[in-house]
């Protein structure tokens, strides 16, 4: 199937084999990212909440071309350096790019009275409906080449967005790429919570409250947590704040309804789940075929090594050591790399 990347074997050099490297080390390591020449779009949401979304338009894209939705990951936003090299490496091929900040994120902090999560599916929604509205105002009936992207928390709500109701997904869409998905968020919070990644829980645990204390010094309409100790686990946090500010009584009824696994059987475009076998917290044993029936449009390309959302290769066919990038661009594109 054309939409499935033709390089699915991923090989760190000897000395990045270890997860927590290949985890820790590309983001600690200083990038030179491309300077930030986006469009800002204020996108308003059912609520009156709104979101911001950054838009890199090549001069050479024409009506019916070929778009990225691009979404980030936990205590991230736009400019996260995924996000930044996948819009430089695509608009250099002409693809349209968009990059949204999930809700009380990035630019759009101040827009939001309620947080974004691992279920806002919804919100996802209305940017696809957005972006389409945008791509389509001047040209009606020519329609854009709309490929999704989601990675860690937000490739679960892509997931569950493409599946929960596959009659809304706009037949623009034309394909979706997930990279290292908690598709079952209770085994996530297993395992983060494991003895042995308890510097990731603790860097997770103090990123989200140091956004909440920022968001809150913002806008004084937000949900407010009960007084006491402040949470020191991501379950502990999503207890006292997440879960109660969306509507859940706790956070394991707000996994159990978020999760992506169980809508992945009706997905109905052309999708690939990009993940580690060595993820330290996104546990491979999720993506069991005794735990999600696949349908056959949804492609799983497990690699040995990568960590989590790591992938940093060898040097060889790709033009640099970012393999997940080269991927991500061959799926969008249909352009062979390597």
């Amino acid at each position: 199937m054309n939409y499935k990347t033709t390089n699915t074997t991923f090989k760190p050099p000897w000395w990045m084999k270890n997860p927590h490297i290949q985890t820790i080390l590309p983001t600690v390591i200083p990038q030179k990212l491309a300077a930030h020449n986006a469009t800002l779009h204020r996108v308003t949401l059912a609520d009156g909440d709104a979101i911001a979304l950054h838009e890199d338009c090549p001069q050479e894209w024409r009506t019916g071309g070929k778009v990225a939705i691009l979404s980030h990951g936990l205590t991230d936003h736009h400019r996260t350096p995924l996000l930044v090299r996948l819009t430089e490496k695509l608009t250099a091929r002409g693809v349209r790019v968009f990059r949204w900040d999930m809700r009380s994120c990035g630019a759009g902090i101040e827009w939001a009275r309620h947080p974004y999560h691992a279920g806002c599916s919804d919100d996802l929604a209305t940017v696809v409906d957005a972006v389409i509205k945008r791509c389509c105002k001047n040209d009606a009936g020519i329609h854009p080449d709309i490929t999704l992207f989601g990675v860690s928390l937000s490739g679960n709500v892509l997931l569950k967005y493409l599946g929960e109701t596959p009659e809304r997904v706009p037949a623009m869409v034309s394909r979706a790429v997930a990279v290292n998905p908690p598709i079952d968020l209770i085994a996530g919070i297993q395992s983060i919570s494991d003895r042995r990644n308890r510097v990731y829980e603790r860097h997770f645990t103090n990123m989200l409250l140091k956004h909440l204390a920022q968001w809150s010094r913002l806008r004084s309409d937000i949900f407010r947590p009960a007084d006491g100790p402040r949470p020191r686990t991501l379950e502990g946090f999503d207890n006292w704040f997440t879960a109660p500010a969306i509507g859940y009584r706790n956070a394991r009824e707000y996994y159990t309804k978020s999760s992506s696994a169980q809508f992945i059987p009706f997905i109905r475009i052309p999708t690939t789940i990009i993940t580690a076998r060595d993820d330290p917290f996104v546990p491979f044993e999720m993506f069991s075929r005794d735990n999600v029936k696949y349908p056959e449009n949804v492609h799983l390309v497990p690699t040995d090594h990568g960590g989590h959302v790591g992938f940093v290769g060898k040097k060889g066919k790709d033009p640099d050591v970012r393999w997940l990038d080269w991927r991500i661009v061959e799926i969008v594109t249909g352009e062979v790399i390597s």
